[in-house]
């Protein structure tokens, strides 16, 4: 596992638990990826206070390898495939009369493959916003519209930093749309709401932690090159909810070891229902990395990102981030697939598997073992 991507995965639960504060029992759903890379374009030019503020929200280990590591992460999850479509796409906008160093453009374009688009923030601010926002709509396959809001992009914005993220993938085993059934989804203690409930039966990864009370469930995608794992504790009896154990404890070394390959058993049938959902939740991610300690990047006085136009009077005005997601009998977002599963004949228990009241799930490209996208589904929308 590469620095980069044990970095992604811390930030990427430190960065849930913050949401988390703010929001401790709805759904939440970010690509950790992809904001830890568009960020680490902002700290290539960072210096003093402000890069080790970034160093330390993001969890990078300091040093120069952090951006030959997210070069060749990018290219790794960039590379085509014929099995799913995963595009990372990043770009920084500059007010015009900011002048950038030659050697800080040279640097996005070779590590990020990002250009910095110059426009007129000062003139023509709402324009920039229909522009950027243009920009996204286009890398997201109309997905995710309007990632930046009126009044977000003003007359002081000198830097925007924008990063969007899509993916499309089948499901290695597609669930039979014949089986899909409406079930009730335990939102609270004693109360439900209806779900569009999908089922099957087959033989995947499965793991149970006995200490947390947690199943395990691997759902690889076409070409197993990506998977979507699913963290679900028991069901709460007394309102404590062993999911939000599970949140507090949650760690790096926890989630890698818990959802290795060699730790999980592939024997059993699991009977499995999962609810067909669709989440869109986006996020001013301002004040969570400010928690995280990375103050400095987003004051007009204090912020150094010197490193990008060789003086002061640089800082980070937003950070926007909207994620999509849709998972249905195909996989997720959408598109027809077939695949089968052989079965071995000795016996063995099936193991049921319901996600019938709140989980946590993320969506891993396995061989980088990097976390595209990380979220929590307890309430239908």
């Amino acid at each position: 596992m590469s620095a980069v991507s044990s970095s992604n995965t811390a930030f990427a639960l430190e960065l849930f638990r913050t949401l988390n504060q703010a929001n401790p029992a709805g759904n939440i759903f970010v690509s950790p990826l992809s904001i830890s890379s568009a960020l680490a374009m902002v700290y290539l030019g960072a210096k003093g206070d402000t890069a080790a503020q970034m160093a330390q929200a993001l969890s990078f280990s300091s040093g120069e390898g952090v951006h030959a590591d997210f070069q060749k992460l990018n290219a790794d999850i960039n590379s085509p495939s014929g099995s799913y479509i995963l595009k990372l796409a990043n770009r920084l906008y500059g007010e015009n009369t900011a002048h950038f160093l030659s050697d800080f453009l040279e640097a996005t374009q070779k590590y990020y493959q990002a250009d910095l688009k110059t426009v007129d923030f000062i003139g023509a601010p709402e324009a920039c916003r229909a522009e950027i926002n243009s920009w996204v709509e286009q890398q997201t396959e109309n997905k995710i519209k309007d990632l930046l809001k009126p009044g977000t992009v003003d007359a002081d914005t000198r830097l925007a930093l924008v990063n969007a993220v899509y993916f499309k993938g089948n499901w290695k085993n597609p669930f039979k749309e014949a089986n899909t059934k409406e079930m009730p989804f335990k939102i609270k203690q004693n109360e439900t709401v209806p779900v569009q409930m999908m089922h099957q039966r087959k033989k995947l990864p499965y793991n149970y932690i006995a200490d947390h009370d947690l199943q395990i469930l691997e759902l690889p995608y076409v070409g197993e090159e990506l998977s979507m794992f699913i963290l679900l504790p028991k069901e709460s009896s007394d309102g404590s909810g062993p999911l939000l154990k599970l949140e507090k404890e949650l760690t790096q070394e926890r989630l890698n070891e818990w959802t290795d390959r060699k730790n999980m058993s592939t024997r059993s049938e699991v009977v499995l229902h999962l609810p067909k959902f669709k989440l869109e939740e986006d996020y001013e991610l301002n004040e969570p990395l400010a928690k995280l300690g990375m103050k400095n990047v987003f004051c007009a006085g204090s912020a150094d990102l010197s490193g990008m136009n060789g003086e002061g009077a640089l800082f980070l005005s937003t950070v926007a981030h909207k994620a999509f997601v849709e998972v249905n009998e195909e996989g997720t977002e959408a598109a027809a697939a077939t695949g089968a599963m052989i079965s071995a004949c000795c016996y063995i228990p099936d193991t049921h598997f319901t996600a019938d009241h709140p989980f946590l799930f993320f969506i891993r490209h396995n061989k980088t073992k990097s976390i595209l996208f990380f979220g929590r589904f307890s309430s239908p929308q």
